[in-house]
């Protein structure tokens, strides 16, 4: 092999001193010939100086080895590594480390077991090969292996006590970043273990963004929102500045539990960030403000966005559908189609939605017809839910006979969704079928289904506040239930009578009254009187679907008191409901 004259650094103008130590002789050696940032013929070159001057000796190789960058996957690379540790006079952690450090993917995991010496560092270098893998091929199946196989490194670490030892990020140029955290923190957020990446998390001495998105989305992924938008607020405080995917996570966070302070909080972040609005960004906004029951914002955003997908366009179709604006959302139906886009079944539960709520019956059986026969889209639960709403409200108008028909077919496509069999029941209630009541409950007792508790969510000043059904536990529970007196006594003086049929209970009137005055809904309401000032919306978000007497309770209220109300149920659902009350409805 020929070698060429090696660069020389600063140092090796002077004349090096040796000393009767050949490894120390060397690594002086080696300071002068090497440059700050050397490859691999750099190495090679100064290796073939050693032994010219007789100090490539076993005790001075590993010397060479903690010089040598990290190698690509191929043999011819990895040989010499592999030689230099194996020609060591003995196997040191040092060497050991360093090997990790310098050989290509999998060849780290496969001699990690089979290494003579390690220490507490030994498991941070590894944990960087792998980072180093994920960075160059994120998308990879391996990948995933290789995120959870991090994730079990660290619980070695941790047995090992050097779960918090961040020395290679001092001594080592090459691994001084947080990647190697990140990565561990990625392996069990996908392997669904979230408290276990928070506890890793509160132990980093250093994060970056990626530390702090990869959390959030944790939570959201766990269905915590609440405890994902806490996360988020910290970065925030804390001066990280959010990168898009934290942004977007948190958005969805907030719209799935329909707090629009906590989205608007967002939203400025975005702004006083100067955060580029992208199709992802948008979209995210676009559905927050639609599911959070401010349409007008959600508008606002869409007619910006420099350009739109598919998602963007389905939320705000969706959006102007679930806030009564039937007819905008059919012609921005037919704008979406107009501009060469595809509709999916989510864009058809939309326009199904807003013929349902626009009482646009011819309408809507044309698009089921067209949804099928033009796009090929078979009909699924949530549209045949809507053709139910536009066809007939069962239990409001008597034609229980089709209520029933398509109860069924709902239970049928979704055996476990509780609201199917609700639905039925109440149906049967209405009718005074007590016999078919007890049925469908034993039916869902023999599926092993029961019915989801509702509960009703409002936001106060940044304070998220929840109530149960007959709810005693909140600390201005005297207040609320006293408010709640005037409201009904109120109402009763101006003619409203409870819609009884949404007790599933063979009970008497006067029992039933009291049941239904306990729904949470009715609580949230009585308790925003208190705390929401006159002239602002009162906002709900429900669970569950608005039975019919919350429904007639919620326009009454708005009819005698003035209060504009807007309820949203059915959260988790891509055709969730969003019911305003104001004035003249």
């Amino acid at each position: 092999m020929q070698f060429g004259t090696p660069p020389l650094s600063p140092a090796a103008r002077r004349a090096p001193t040796f000393q009767a130590d050949p490894a120390a002789d060397a690594r002086q050696l080696l300071g002068a010939l090497l440059p700050p940032r050397p490859v691999l013929h750099h190495v090679l070159q100064a290796h073939a100086c050693l032994a010219v001057l007789g100090l490539a000796t076993a005790c001075a190789l590993p010397q060479l080895l903690a010089a040598l960058p990290r190698l690509p996957l191929t043999a011819a690379s990895h040989s010499y590594p592999l030689s230099l540790f194996r020609c060591a006079s003995y196997a040191s952690a040092f060497a050991s480390n360093h090997l990790l450090r310098v050989l290509p993917y999998p060849l780290p995991l496969r001699l990690f077991p089979r290494l003579p010496r390690r220490n507490p560092h030994s498991f941070t270098f590894l944990l960087a090969s792998l980072s180093k893998h994920l960075n160059a091929d994120p998308t990879a199946a391996i990948s995933i292996a290789s995120r959870l196989m991090g994730a079990h490194m660290h619980m070695l670490a941790v047995k090992a006590g050097a779960a918090g030892d961040l020395y290679v990020f001092d001594e080592l140029p090459l691994v001084r970043d947080v990647v190697t955290w990140n990565t561990v923190l990625v392996g069990y957020v996908r392997a669904g273990m979230v408290a276990v990446a928070r506890e890793v998390f509160d132990g980093m001495l250093m994060r970056d963004e990626v530390s702090w998105s990869t959390v959030v989305g944790g939570y959201v992924k766990e269905g915590e929102l609440e405890v994902a938008l806490g996360v988020f607020k910290n970065m925030v405080v804390q001066g990280v500045k959010a990168n898009e995917a934290a942004i977007v996570t948190a958005l969805s966070a907030a719209a799935q539990l329909g707090l629009l302070e906590q989205g608007k909080f967002v939203h400025e972040v975005v702004k006083r960030a100067g955060v580029a609005m992208s199709m992802n960004l948008g979209a995210a906004l676009v559905d927050m403000y639609s599911k959070c029951g401010s349409v007008a914002a959600a508008k606002e955003v869409f007619d910006v966005m420099p350009k739109r997908d598919v998602f963007a366009w389905n939320s705000m179709i969706c959006g102007l559908a679930t806030h009564g604006l039937g007819h905008d959302a059919v012609q921005l139906f037919e704008k979406f189609v107009s501009e060469g886009f595809c509709p999916t079944s989510i864009t058809f539960v939309g326009v199904l939605n807003a013929c349902s709520r626009t009482g646009l019956v011819d309408e809507g059986r044309w698009y089921l017809k067209l949804m099928a026969e033009k796009y090929g889209i078979e009909s699924e639960m949530e549209h045949y839910g809507c053709m139910f709403d536009l066809l007939s409200p069962c239990k409001r108008h008597g034609l229980v006979d089709l209520g029933i028909t398509v109860g069924n077919k709902l239970i049928e496509l979704d055996p476990p969704h509780d609201g199917h069999y609700v639905l039925l029941a109440s149906i049967y209630a209405k009718a005074k079928k007590w016999d078919e009541v007890r049925k469908v409950r034993k039916l869902m007792s023999n599926r092993g289904t029961s019915k989801l508790a509702g509960w009703s969510l409002m936001e106060v000043h940044g304070i998220v506040h929840k109530f149960l059904v007959g709810d005693m536990d909140h600390k201005d529970s005297i207040q609320i239930y006293n408010m709640l007196c005037m409201i009904d006594r109120r109402l009763a003086e101006a003619g409203y009578v409870p819609d009884m049929s949404s007790v599933l209970h063979d009970i008497g009137d006067e029992e039933k009254v009291h049941a239904i005055k306990l729904h949470s809904e009715w609580i949230a309401i009585a308790y925003e009187f208190i705390v929401v000032e006159a002239g602002s919306p009162i906002r709900i978000v429900k669970n569950l679907s608005v039975c019919g007497d919350c429904h007639e309770f919620s326009k009454m209220v708005t009819k005698v008191f003035g209060r504009e109300i807007i309820v949203r149920d059915g959260t988790m659902r891509p055709d969730a409901t969003a019911k305003r009350y104001s004035r003249g409805t």
